[in-house]
């Protein structure tokens, strides 16, 4: 649910607050569940994570998936109404499934990233609803790096698409968010189709898919390959497990939204790789649990791995699967593992677990390739800048500390001047500098856990990718 009204918030605050907590949608699911994971096992996976612009309606969209694939019965939807219509906000009753917390509740803004899973008869999907406010772009980042593919939706009403899309607008930043973080595949969903501005229009439709495929194109999708378009309404639900009537919009003849994602590929995993899963949470129960994705390799019950960068040694006590206790469980999961041997005290988001055998490097500089975006008005970028710097589940402060080369954006080879500053579009390769030891790998042998976002003053400024672990400049 996002804002619905003019909401007063103190960004610098939300900007300064790193540790990302997910929210978990699970009062409304049985959990009770067998030991073992056996037939769901055989099930592919998908993460999806739905972004877009402030009230497109990814927290409606994300009830509206829950309840038509049976994870909320009709009780607890006439409990919502009510509530909402309490509240005054009798349209808001299905983003309430997904925005769990009063605040989200009372305000009509999500907050912190929805998380709940929905299967259908040959995927298992893990749904993140990450917030639409500019305020909150640090917890969207967090939602969308334990993504596989993304749900972006847009607003058809008149005057929301363009709200968004304009400069400023989240439907932007997200977009080229997305793509940094490893978004590879994205279904654009056009919602609010039933609007009485809109009332199903082809025109409106065809026109918000002619402005948006430019700057997808612009943003690095491939759009004939990576990229699907498609109507719906997530309100009423409306070509979502069902294709929509002819008889209420006679000129479209794709799949609906649960076709479209059953159709998507699963991204390369490598099961048998070293096991990376970094930390987007902790907390007591029974001993310490974390919870986070597992990026590369498998965890199986009474494993000993390591929490980097402390290097503290730790049992695997138990895992935990979408709710499920499973006896194992591999890449691409997002996982809650009980441990034994640390104290939930001694790990902090962005910590990663790693095998013995090949743990994960720790740094504190490293050598990587940027693409500027935009800077803020009047600034350079030069040695001495400082950022925020999000890569996987880490947030620190960052400092620039040498340009190496500007690399020549046509022939992607390295220009010969020597580069003091850069301006807006400009990609360089540069050391950039952390205050604390954090885990990262190259991007070349895990592009999860190498691709990154510079951030200032609440705005993206730049995207990349770690090229190198060692802070000499070898170029």
């Amino acid at each position: 649910m996002d804002s619905k009204d003019d909401v007063n918030l103190n960004s610098t605050e939300v900007q300064a607050e790193s540790k990302v907590k997910d929210k978990e949608v699970s009062a409304l699911v049985d959990v009770e569940t067998p030991d073992e994971m056996e037939e769901d096992n055989r099930k592919r996976h998908l993460n999806v994570v739905s972004i877009g612009h402030v009230d497109a309606g990814k927290s409606t969209i994300g009830g509206q998936i829950l309840l038509l694939s049976g994870q909320v019965d009709d009780r607890t939807i006439q409990k919502y109404e009510k509530e909402a219509k309490e509240k005054s906000r009798e349209s808001w009753y299905m983003a309430y499934i997904m925005d769990t917390n009063e605040e989200e509740r009372i305000k009509g803004i999500t907050v912190e990233v929805g998380r709940a899973h929905f299967e259908t008869e040959t995927t298992r999907f893990t749904i993140l609803d990450a917030p639409g406010h500019k305020s909150y772009v640090p917890n969207m980042i967090s939602g969308a790096s334990q993504a596989d593919i993304g749900i972006l939706v847009i607003a058809a009403r008149k005057g929301e698409f363009e709200t968004g899309y304009e400069r400023g607008g989240q439907t932007r930043e997200h977009v080229q968010l997305a793509k940094t973080l490893g978004v590879s595949k994205l279904l654009v969903v056009v919602n609010k189709m039933d609007d009485p501005t809109v009332n199903w229009s082809k025109e409106r439709y065809d026109e918000i898919e002619a402005k948006m495929i430019p700057f997808l194109r612009s943003s690095g999708y491939n759009v004939k390959k990576d990229v699907q378009f498609l109507p719906i309404s997530g309100l009423l639900g409306a070509n979502m497990k069902t294709r929509v009537e002819k008889s209420v919009c006679p000129w479209w003849n794709g799949p609906c939204l649960f076709e479209a994602l059953d159709a998507i590929e699963v991204p390369p995993r490598d099961p048998k790789g070293p096991f990376r899963m970094p930390i987007i949470d902790k907390f007591k129960d029974m001993g310490t649990v974390v919870m986070g994705r597992a990026e590369s390799g498998t965890v199986t019950e009474g494993d000993s791995l390591l929490v980097m960068p402390n290097k503290t040694r730790v049992k695997v006590v138990a895992v935990y699967c979408d709710e499920n206790k499973v006896r194992r469980a591999g890449p691409g999961e997002n996982l809650r593992v009980r441990l034994s041997g640390i104290d939930d005290e001694d790990i902090l988001a962005g910590f990663v677990m790693s095998s013995v055998a090949k743990p994960i490097a720790s740094v504190t500089e490293f050598v990587a390739q940027l693409q500027i975006l935009e800077l803020l008005d009047n600034a350079i970028f030069t040695a001495g800048y400082k950022a925020v710097l999000h890569i996987h589940s880490v947030v620190e402060e960052c400092e620039i500390v040498e340009l190496l080369k500007q690399i020549d954006p046509k022939t992607k080879k390295p220009m010969k001047k020597k580069v003091l500053f850069v301006k807006n579009g400009a990609v360089i390769v540069c050391r950039v500098q952390v205050n604390n030891l954090i885990c990262i790998e190259k991007f070349t042998d895990f592009p999860q856990l190498g691709r990154f976002t510079l951030r200032t003053e609440g705005k993206t400024v730049a995207v990349g990718k770690v090229i190198d672990l060692s802070s000499g400049s070898t170029f």
